[in-house]
C-alpha cells in the first residue's frame, strides 16, 4: 500500500534527491523525497497560489498549513525576511525536508512544526495553504476550523482549491461558519479563496 502524504511517518524509503524549482522569482535547489505531497515538483495548485496571491506583508507571523517539503513556507520566508513563518504538517518527513530546505536557503525565519508544537496562543497575520482536500471533508473542515480562527483581527488566509474538488462548496461552508470568504481569483481550474474573520 502506498503512503498517503498525510501519514505521520511514511513507510517508503527516505530517498532524498535535489530538484530545481522556481521560488520567489528565482530557480532554487531543494530536497524532496517519497512519502510527501508532490515529491517531484511544485504541484499546479501551489503554483497557482504562489503566482497569483497578493504579495505577503513585509513582516508579521505567517502560516503555511499543510506545508509538505515547503514551497509555500519557503516562498513566504524569501519574500518577507522579517516575517516569522510557520510550516505545519502531520508528516514528519515533510517537516524534516522543510527544515533542511530552509537551512540551505539561509531562512532562519522559517520553522516547521506539527500542530501540537505551535504555541496554543499563537495568532497569524497571514495563512497561505493548498489544503489537503483528499483527507476527506470532515477532516478538512476540522483542520480549517482549528486554524482559521487563529487569524489576527485583520489577518487573511488565501486557500487554493481545485474547482472540481469542491472549491465553491467550501466557500459556502466557510461563509456559513461566519468567515468572510470570497473568490479572489480563478486560474486553470483552481480557485483562490480569500478568507478573513467575520467583522
Amino acid at each position: 500500500m502506498s503512503d498517503h502524504y498525510f501519514t505521520a511517518q511514511p513507510a517508503s524509503a527516505d530517498e532524498r534527491r535535489t530538484i530545481n524549482v522556481p521560488l520567489a522569482g528565482r530557480t532554487r535547489a531543494v530536497q524532496v523525497a517519497p512519502g510527501v505531497f508532490s515529491p517531484d515538483r511544485i504541484d499546479q495548485g501551489t503554483s497557482v497560489l504562489l503566482q497569483h496571491a497578493p504579495p505577503p506583508p513585509s513582516d508579521g507571523t505567517f502560516l503555511d498549513l499543510g506545508c509538505g517539503w515547503g514551497p509555500i513556507a519557503l516562498s513566504l520566508g524569501l519574500l518577507s525576511p522579517d516575517a516569522h513563518v510557520w510550516g505545519v504538517d502531520v508528516n514528519e518527513r515533510a517537516l524534516d525536508l522543510l527544515a533542511h530546505n530552509a537551512a540551505d536557503l539561509g531562512l532562519s525565519n522559517v520553522h516547521g512544526a506539527t500542530a501540537e508544537q505551535v504555541p496554543a496562543g499563537q495568532r497569524f497575520d497571514l495563512i497561505w495553504s493548498n489544503p489537503p482536500i483528499r483527507v476527506g471533508k470532515q477532516a478538512l473542515h476540522d483542520l480549517l476550523t482549528t486554524w482559521l480562527p487563529r487569524l489576527t483581527d485583520d489577518g487573511v488566509a488565501y486557500l487554493v482549491v481545485q474547482r472540481n474538488l469542491g472549491s465553491d462548496s467550501l466557500q459556502k461552508w466557510l461563509t456559513e461558519r461566519g468567515f468572510a470568504a470570497e473568490r479572489f481569483t480563478s486560474v486553470k481550474g483552481f480557485r483562490i479563496l480569500r478568507v478573513s474573520p467575520a467583522t
